[in-house]
């Protein structure tokens, strides 16, 4: 798919991304959070809809400077919208992307015409951040624990860099898939930044466990679906009590499937994609 780059401006700086196809407007929010974009590996489950993925603030070419909080993370969205000309999108989110995309539901539901999480933090308890990591943590491969165990002492301490953060993802990285001994690499050029992600992660948090955001997704009204792996680290039961949250979710879990479903199951987010198009009505092709 040809993309062509854009540059939405913010009052806290610009947010950068690429936007291709043609049809109604579909916005991608890239996982981490404070990765660097990785949405095009959805390129071909996203045939028929007008692709909208940007670099989420902390690295560049978007702004690198803070703050790193979910209301300035729904303002970005909100800005990279309108940098476009579009009204309403539906948005599909992947991971931390997908706990934002229901933070901007909530916040500005006027802009957002249906849902697709794809193996999200959640909104109950600790979102099944610590289960995840326990089971990321299982998953090493054996050749890679002492050195994990290594990068994880650097991170604990006070010299901890972006370097030693994105390590330990990259060690990390197979126990994201159902048969991590068969897993990819990450996305080439991966990139991370350690501040950006432990201050979004602390104000995600904060609004998990005062329950603001559980009680907000009661009032969500559009349609969603939920499209969890099987086999992810992430607890299927953290997906499955988010979704009933929300007045018209639907809860697909994808056999096989990690918590990158698409990797292991191609042609599931289509799949997914076409039903909230269906749910969703006839939805205005973008300007």
């Amino acid at each position: 798919m040809r993309e062509t780059p854009f540059v939405a401006d913010t009052d806290a700086g610009q947010v950068a991304g690429h936007v291709g196809g043609a049809g109604a407007p579909l916005l991608l929010l890239h996982g981490g959070p404070s990765l660097s974009d990785y949405m095009d590996m959805l390129a071909a489950e996203v045939t028929g809809w007008r692709s909208i993925r940007y670099q989420q603030r902390s690295l560049s070419p978007s702004a690198t400077e803070g703050p790193f909080t979910v209301a300035r993370h729904v303002a970005d969205a909100v800005a990279v919208l309108d940098a476009l000309g579009v009204d309403r999108a539906v948005v599909a989110g992947h991971s931390w992307g997908g706990h934002l995309a229901l933070h901007l539901a909530v916040a500005r539901p006027d802009r957002v015409a249906g849902l697709l999480i794809i193996d999200p933090l959640g909104a109950i308890g600790d979102g099944g951040a610590a289960e995840m990591g326990h089971a990321l943590e299982d998953r090493l491969l054996p050749a890679a624990v002492a050195r994990y165990r290594e990068v994880e002492a650097r991170l604990s301490g006070p010299d901890a860099s972006d370097a030693d953060a994105l390590e330990s993802l990259t060690l990390l990285w197979p126990g994201y898939y159902a048969r991590p001994e068969t897993a990819p690499g990450p996305p080439p050029g991966l990139r991370m930044s350690l501040a950006g992600n432990i201050a979004t992660l602390t104000s995600a948090m904060e609004q998990i466990a005062d329950g603001s955001l559980a009680r907000a997704l009661g009032d969500v009204s559009v349609p969603a679906i939920f499209l969890l792996g099987a086999l992810s680290p992430m607890p299927v039961s953290q997906g499955e009590l988010t979704a009933a949250l929300l007045p018209r979710a639907e809860v697909v879990i994808v056999p096989g499937a990690g918590h990158v479903p698409s990797h292991e199951r191609p042609g599931c987010v289509t799949d997914a994609l076409s039903s909230i198009r269906r749910l969703a009505g006839e939805l205005e092709p973008a300007g």
